[in-house]
């Protein structure tokens, strides 16, 4: 591994803009890097469904048909504030100037994966076929791998690399999420001169969300309200508030109780009141659970015993890519690649990290 390649990669690639839904730029230097690698590249037509300016890109690395196929997936997009990004170097670690994010989120991944499959070709290693996917639209809702075509892949084993743990680090479980629209509406009248002929929204919303259990629900399971919409001038009770939610849990049977009782709380308080209230209850993604003694699991230990690098086992409270694959029938674990504090004007990344992520790809593709 050409460890001064890999660190001007990283650095080149968080300076090329692609915020969430305007990745082409960034898709267009690594359709030019895959090809010059010999891989076969295709851009799908996820941008056209989800308004992204860029596809996926999906490439195939021919390989030993008598050795595994598998799959590595890393996303193209960042969080805002991410254009004109600025990298910094200090002992070690890499920094954004402080008035952006870094971009680590995900490039180090993707950037862990070109390192390696360059390596790959130029010492002529052997391997057998390797997939890669480099989604869009991944930050708000992980649209790019929900618009992925599926049966035009072949690896039933795959590798995120998308998680802010230690490299190392294996994720084996991740929790599905249901998304709860609410709209409570009520009845208009004026607050000083008759306020009893009136219906408060914002009293209802206060009632339904004073009786949900929020928050930590216990170790699988949480629930939160992220917005309040509504109300106006002071003199008029208030005919209309939404609220925007979630639920997430490690358990499906979980998940349903914890959303059918925040529901459940929205009907009484409407009842109660004597309002209308609407619902609306969206899967976003399913749960994803490997167990650890898995082949894809058991691949990325030997790899890190091969490399002196401590490995574990966790879990996530967060969506990813990986909920998909599994999803679709690809069996895949996230991989830790030392992104500390994404999303942040304080994300940083250790070179040291970057480097370690980038060898275990490497022998992850040596063990295919």
């Amino acid at each position: 591994m050409n460890k001064e390649r890999l660190l001007e990669r990283f650095l080149k690639y968080v300076r090329i803009d692609s915020p969430t839904k305007e990745e082409r730029d960034f898709a267009l230097v690594l359709m030019e890097e895959l090809t010059a690698l010999g891989l076969e590249v295709t851009m799908d037509d996820a941008g056209e469904k989800t308004g992204s300016n860029s596809g996926n890109l999906i490439a195939k690395l021919s390989g030993d048909k008598e050795r595994r196929s598998i799959l590595f997936s890393a996303h193209m997009d960042t969080v805002s504030p991410g254009r004109g990004i600025k990298p910094v170097i200090k002992d070690g670690t890499i920094w954004s100037d402080g008035t952006t994010i870094l971009g680590g989120d995900d490039k180090a991944g993707i950037a862990a994966v070109m390192e390696a499959l360059t390596v790959l070709k130029e010492e002529g290693l052997p391997h057998g076929d390797i997939e890669v996917i480099f989604t869009i639209f991944e930050e708000g809702g992980l649209f790019g791998a929900k618009n992925l075509n599926y049966s035009n892949l072949k690896s039933k084993l795959g590798f995120v690399l998308d998680s802010g743990g230690d490299p190392g680090d294996i994720i084996v479980q991740g929790p599905a999420q249901n998304k709860i629209d609410v709209t409570f509406i009520g009845r208009e009248a004026h607050a000083g001169v008759a306020p009893e002929q009136g219906i408060s929204a914002v009293m209802m919303a206060a009632e339904a969300i004073s009786n949900m259990k929020l928050l930590r629900i216990d170790e699988e399971t949480t629930a939160n309200i992220g917005a309040i919409l509504g109300g106006g001038p002071t003199n008029i009770v208030t005919k209309e508030v939404k609220f925007f939610a979630e639920a997430r849990s490690l358990s499906d049977e979980k998940l349903k109780v914890q959303s059918d009782h925040m529901v459940a709380c929205c009907v009484e308080a409407a009842k109660k009141f004597g309002g209308e209230v609407l619902t609306s209850v969206e899967n976003a993604y399913g749960a994803f659970s490997i167990p650890v003694d898995h082949e894809a699991v058991k691949m990325v230990e030997e790899a890190c015993k091969e490399l002196s690098i401590k490995t574990r086992t966790t879990t996530s409270g967060g969506g990813s890519d990986t909920n998909i694959l599994n999803q679709n029938g690809i069996y895949a674990v996230n991989l830790g690649i030392g992104e500390r504090k994404p999303h942040t004007l304080e994300e940083h990344l250790h070179i040291k990290d970057l480097e370690d992520t980038a060898r275990i790809v490497l022998e992850l593709m040596k063990k295919a």
